[in-house]
């Protein structure tokens, strides 16, 4: 599967290996997209469990965003990472699964990436008015916005 994969979309992917039994792509942003596709359309992955980020704030692409796929037919999964600046978007992976919606959606709310494309992306978990991401490291682990926290529940802290 790894060497179809490259040979189709080549030095957009930038390493596939195994680590622990589990399978994981890291594609360039451009083409993640179509990276998917294939995984879900020419090997079998019909299912996108979870799709979240991790934060390197030192790095000058911030943002690992990471798609976890499973294949019913294969009983198999795998993971898909892409790099992201600040500022940048990851293609929204709605067109492929439905369900990527909220789950893109929980990303956007926790990290502040946001999905190219998709169709209604906005805070799911937090109130839409509340400042910060919680999932960045550099939100601090007691950090909250505390103008949100004072005008809507009148104290002056959650701590």
């Amino acid at each position: 599967m790894v060497t179809r994969l490259k040979g189709r979309f080549g030095s957009g992917i930038a390493e596939a290996s195994t680590y622990l039994g589990q399978n994981y792509l890291i594609a360039d942003r451009s083409i993640v997209f179509n990276v998917l596709q294939a995984l879900r359309d020419e090997e079998q992955f019909d299912y996108n469990v979870d799709i979240t980020a991790v934060h390197y704030p030192q790095r000058e692409k911030q943002f690992d965003v990471l798609w976890v796929l499973y294949s019913f037919a294969r009983n198999e999964r795998m993971r898909v990472k892409t790099r992201i600046a600040e500022g940048e978007s990851a293609p929204s992976a709605v067109p492929l699964w439905e369900g990527a919606n909220w789950l893109e959606r929980e990303c956007y709310d926790m990290f502040g990436i946001k999905f190219e494309g998709h169709p209604d992306l906005r805070r799911i978990l937090l109130p839409d008015e509340w400042k910060g991401h919680p999932l960045r490291k550099d939100y601090g682990i007691i950090q909250q916005d505390q103008e949100w926290v004072k005008i809507n529940l009148g104290i002056e802290s959650g701590q």
